[in-house]
């Protein structure tokens, strides 16, 4: 049987080590998997020689034993609230406390808690104050500067100024996990982790000079004072983060400087390559058995990944800001590689579920010229218009699909991630793309993600015009109808975006009632940390115009909103009657066929 990483003390001791190197902390259960980040860093640096162990979902309500059970790690401590930031996690859009955790055995809630991060590593400085503890993943990486917190409506400075921590590694972390162990391995203390790449710390004073390759934010004290300092320091932060060579970002608090790196150059194809090719069992780790099935596991078990990161922008989505913009892109060869271990795995049945990633359709894509990306500061290579050194060429998808569907014991491969129709052009082969996927790789229903109806309310987003849509879902209905197939073009909206009136609702409404929808895909924005779109939220101000924007951030707005998407639903009626009544937007009712 395949060896799992150690997360118990008898399994380190059938190891015969006598210390460990590092230990991981995270607040998910430990799914040997590559789309689990605390399993990717941990055979990472397996392969590079280090004895890792990690402690998953530790109790941090009773004395603490399960921080304590490895002892001290030679080298460091490494923190991550897991997949989800832990408040996402928690907590609905209404800020109601969820019942369920999908990346818990059995799906049972109330094994982290809320600001896992932040928790876990106080305990493990007070446990152990002279052992480094560095802090990853996205609730980290995402509050990296004063950000707002929509759980606690305030403005919450940098996660480093609330935390002992010593380091943070923001995004993908492969290549600076390996660096800071090497490091601390070679003897280099805590101050020569400073400065390197895709990193951030807390200083006493400002590093170096202060020059051009260096941006000095406004204070978290002054954008306490100022929504508008606020909102200037996040468009500073974006346009360098959209970046390939970025400045280094300093933001003072207080008497100290939270200094933030710039983020590395991206995996190489190969080295992306190298970390899916590690020797993951693909499983949960056997002491969950008798817990039950882990939620999230169960919906990757059966599907790859293709490639990293996303040029699409949207204003809402942390993508981008995590992974990266620049997308990096698997070889075939690795990519079969693991369809053979999927294939061969005792429970598949022949049915791939995904392969993927952000969106689906941007496999292999790239500026043709590399230079020009370099100097370029766009949110989106695709909005609000394509790139012209985009090479969004879909035929390597296509041909990637065709060998994975040849591979013996495939029987269906259903594409489970979005696609981006808006990356669809005569000459670019998307709309045959389009049409290959619809006939062999869905499952019945094809999910998209229009977001909006609205103008207006899309351009903030981000994304294309509904007639985008429009036009994608009469080429879908021509396809299943020219083959027989009675498929479903299942779109995907959110209510109370910035930007979003009840009245844009309303259009909406009208707008599925007029093209026959029951929506079942909807969401009410949820403000998490480091978008554009919480940005606006929490100042009003749309970064791009410096002009105040409409927002709905009282809940019984917010409900209102997200009611509408229930238009067909007559017990609703009423409710949505006097909801349109009250807000002059009553000329909407008949378009709804309520009276």
């Amino acid at each position: 049987m395949a060896q799992f990483l150690p997360i118990t003390l008898e399994e380190v001791k059938r190891l015969g080590w006598a210390e460990v190197d590092i230990i991981l902390v995270s607040g998910d259960a430990y799914v040997d998997h590559p789309s689990f980040g605390t399993a990717v860093l941990g055979r990472t640096l397996e392969a590079e020689g280090y004895r890792v162990a990690i402690i998953p979902q530790p109790n941090w309500r009773d004395d603490l034993r399960d921080f304590c059970k490895f002892g001290k790690p030679r080298l460091f401590f490494g923190v991550t609230s897991g997949c989800m930031d832990s408040m996402v996690n928690h907590y609905t859009a209404a800020r109601r406390l969820r019942h369920d955790d999908a990346y818990t055995p059995g799906g049972v809630a109330g094994f982290r808690p809320d600001y896992a991060t932040y928790v876990y590593t106080r305990i493990l400085k007070q446990i152990y104050p002279d052992v480094p503890v560095v802090i990853g993943g996205i609730e980290a990486s995402m509050r990296r500067l004063a950000h707002y917190d929509y759980w606690s409506d305030t403005l919450k400075p940098s996660i480093l100024y609330d935390v002992p921590a010593d380091l943070l590694a923001y995004g993908m972390g492969e290549r600076t996990i390996v660096v800071i162990a090497n490091t601390l391995n070679e003897g280099g203390g805590v101050a020569a982790l400073r400065g390197m790449k895709q990193t951030a710390y807390l200083a006493d004073e400002i590093p170096g000079n202060e020059d051009s390759d260096m941006i000095v934010l406004h204070s978290y004290e002054e954008c306490r004072k100022s929504k508008r300092k606020q909102i200037e320091n996040f468009h500073r932060l974006e346009v360098e983060s959209n970046k390939v060579e970025a400045a280094t970002i300093v933001q003072p608090h207080g008497d100290h400087f939270v200094v933030i790196s710039p983020p590395d150059i991206p995996l190489s194809g190969e080295e992306l390559d190298k970390s899916f090719d590690l020797p993951y069992t693909r499983l949960p780790h056997p002491k969950y058995i008798k817990r039950g099935k882990i939620p999230a596991y169960e919906m990757i078990k059966f599907s790859i990944n293709s490639h990293r990161g996303c040029f699409g922008g949207c204003a809402f989505c942390t993508i981008s800001a995590h992974q990266g913009k620049q997308v990096v892109s698997r070889s075939e060869e690795s990519i079969m590689a693991e369809v053979d271990k999927v294939v061969n795995m005792p429970s598949f049945n022949g049915t791939l579920s995904d392969l993927g990633g952000p969106s689906a359709n941007m496999y292999k894509m790239s500026g043709r010229n590399k230079e020009l990306c370099k100097k370029c500061a766009r949110y989106s290579c695709i909005q609000p218009s394509h790139c012209p050194n985009l090479d969004s060429d879909h035929t390597h998808i296509v041909s990637l699909y065709r060998k994975v569907m040849s591979r013996p014991g495939v029987k269906h491969l259903f594409i489970g991630s979005g696609i981006r129709y808006d990356l669809f052009t005569k000459n670019n082969g998307g709309f045959e793309y389009f049409r290959e996927m619809v006939l062999h790789h869905v499952s019945g229903r094809l999910k998209v993600a229009p977001e909006h109806t609205s103008p207006a309310v899309l351009k903030v987003m981000r994304k294309p015009s509904f007639d985008t849509f429009v036009q994608i879902k009469q080429r879908f209905d021509d396809i299943c109808r020219h083959a027989g197939l009675k498929y479903q073009l299942i779109p995907y909206f959110i209510s109370s975006h910035p930007g979003c009136r009840l009245g844009d609702m309303a259009e909406l409404a009208v707008q599925m009632r007029k093209m026959g929808y029951r929506l079942e895909q909807v969401q009410d924005f949820t403000p998490t940390p480091m978008t554009l779109a919480t940005e606006m939220y929490y100042t009003g101000i749309n970064p791009e115009t410096m002009q105040p924007i409409y927002v709905a951030t009282r809940q019984d707005d917010k409900r209102a909103q997200n009611l509408l998407f229930f238009y067909y639903k007559k017990e609703l009626h009423p409710n949505i009657k006097r909801i349109l009544l009250n807000s002059h937007n009553g000329r909407y009712l008949p378009l709804l066929g309520i009276r």
